[in-house]
């Protein structure tokens, strides 16, 4: 016979009793598709422990990540959460010294540093990045106590009030205040754990700057192509304004504002067509100009000021290395004085370099910053390149209209030759059948003439005369022959 079907509940005897999570917060509903009981026999969820790994995380953060806006609703679950809260909140009965949203901003940096206590002031105290990184010490510095915190902990201690009430943020805050020179310790960590990444940012920069200033100070394409812009201002406004010795080199931006009479190109598109024409040579000038466009993304006060505020961090760790002899600061300043000193030097050569080029222009390093008067150029040189690149097509285009043209003037001039060899063909044909007419016609009247003398003897214009005459004489004759008969 078949076996008894199973007892109810059978199916869990093998699985591990879910235990019920409540959290604080109400949480969105993850809208999965569950497994029944039985379905999880023989498969992978049948080999994993879910509620362990819920407790060995802190789901705290995941509540406050993604607990729902509305809180709290009406429902039992909620208010039974509500209930172990509050039981939990009371049984602790801690004391708190710090602010609520500062200790709650504590805890969760905490948890991201995951560290404890011991480790994080050790690594303070002995400057040690590989325990404690450079992002960690910016979070810690954001928690540096204030003077009015260490002055509430140190009255708590004075007061011998038992500091195992204290909780957990605020055990560590008043920890956090009695290492010496704690804001120094963190500045410094921060300055050692950027200090190559400054110097490596920087560097480039102040070597834009530098090579920039002097490729534009050294261009003699450069000043040529200015000797031509001058050249045609002041054959403009001379008349007008009088001659002018120089321009600001904002004026480069007017070549495009003014155009020609027919409206179709500026006075830059006319200066490159005669510079390709005249001076071939010039036109390549930007070749010349190396690295304006790095420079002119480089703001040189602010690059001037980070180049400074290197130098007071290397004094702060002089200034440490001096109250205590570290080895970690010790290898640093063997290490990065000298790197240090190479770009202070580079920052030297850079603003000089910039005062010098700037002021061979005819500007104001004070009133002009390098990325403007870098600016000037880069906008300039691409707009000399464009118009280089709309004339061209612009005589292609006109190339092409003239070979049109001529086609067009060859096909007509071919047709009027046609037409005037035709006209000519009829007019010889015209005047052939004409000539054919009479030629006819001649032939016609001959024939005619033939016919009517084979039908009629011909006669002279003077026939009737001498028929007359010779009447007379026969007649005479006959007259005569008739009295000689008598």
């Amino acid at each position: 016979p078949p076996p008894p079907p199973p007892l109810p509940g059978a199916a869990m005897a093998a699985l591990k009793i879910k235990k019920k999570h409540v959290p604080k917060f109400r949480l969105p509903v993850l809208n999965w598709v569950a497994l029944k009981p039985n379905q999880v026999k023989g498969t992978v969820f049948s080999e994993i422990d879910d509620d362990k790994v819920i407790e060995e995380l802190d789901m705290t953060d995941f509540e406050d990540h993604f607990k729902t806006k509305a809180q709290p609703l009406d429902s039992k679950e909620d208010s039974i959460a509500k209930k172990i809260s509050e039981k939990s909140l009371r049984k602790r009965d801690q004391v708190t010294l710090i602010d609520a949203n500062r200790a709650r901003n504590l805890a969760i940096s905490k948890r991201k540093i995951a560290l404890d206590n011991d480790q994080i002031f050790r690594a303070i105290i002995m400057f040690d990045l590989n325990v404690l990184n450079v992002d960690q010490v910016d979070i810690l510095i954001k928690f540096v106590p204030t003077e009015q915190e260490v002055k509430t902990f140190r009255e708590y201690e004075r007061d011998r009030k038992p500091l195992e009430k204290l909780s957990d943020e605020d055990k560590f805050m008043l920890q956090f205040s009695k290492i010496e020179r704690i804001q120094q310790r963190l500045t410094i960590m921060n300055f050692l754990g950027n200090f190559e990444d400054n110097i490596h940012m920087l560097t480039p920069q102040l070597n834009a700057v530098t090579a920039a200033s002097m490729s534009i100070k050294a261009s003699q394409k450069l000043k040529k192509m200015l000797e031509i812009i001058l050249a045609f201002g002041n054959y403009m406004n001379s008349s007008k304004r009088g001659a002018a010795y120089g321009f600001k080199l904002q004026s480069l931006d007017t070549l495009l504002d003014t155009r020609s009479t027919d409206r179709k190109q500026t006075l830059l598109h006319y200066i490159a067509r005669v510079v390709a024409m005249k001076y071939q040579d010039v036109a390549s000038f930007h070749n010349e100009l190396r690295f304006i466009e790095k420079a002119s993304q480089v703001s040189l006060e602010n690059v001037l000021y980070d180049v400074q505020e290197l130098v007071k961090g290397m004094e702060l760790v002089k200034r440490e290395f001096s109250f205590n002899e570290n080895p970690v600061l010790a290898d640093f300043l063997d290490r990065s004085q000298e790197k240090l000193n190479k770009l202070q030097e580079d920052a030297k050569t850079a603003q000089e370099a910039y005062t010098t080029a700037v002021e061979y222009y005819g500007e104001s390093p004070r009133t002009l910053s390098p990325n403007q008067f870098f600016s000037l150029f880069v906008r300039f040189t691409k707009a000399y390149k464009d118009a280089e690149v709309e004339n061209e097509k612009r005589v292609r285009h006109q190339k092409a209209e003239d070979e049109t043209n001529a086609v067009k003037k060859q096909k007509q001039s071919r047709q009027q030759q046609m037409k005037q060899s035709q006209d000519a063909l009829l007019a010889e044909l015209k005047e052939k059948k004409f000539k054919d007419q009479k030629t006819e016609a001649y032939h016609g009247a001959i024939e005619d003439i033939i016919t009517d003398l084979k039908n009629e003897p011909y006669r002279r214009a003077d026939a009737l005369r001498r028929s007359y005459r010779r009447r007379q004489e026969e007649n005479l004759k006959v007259t005569i022959s008739s009295e000689m008969e008598v």
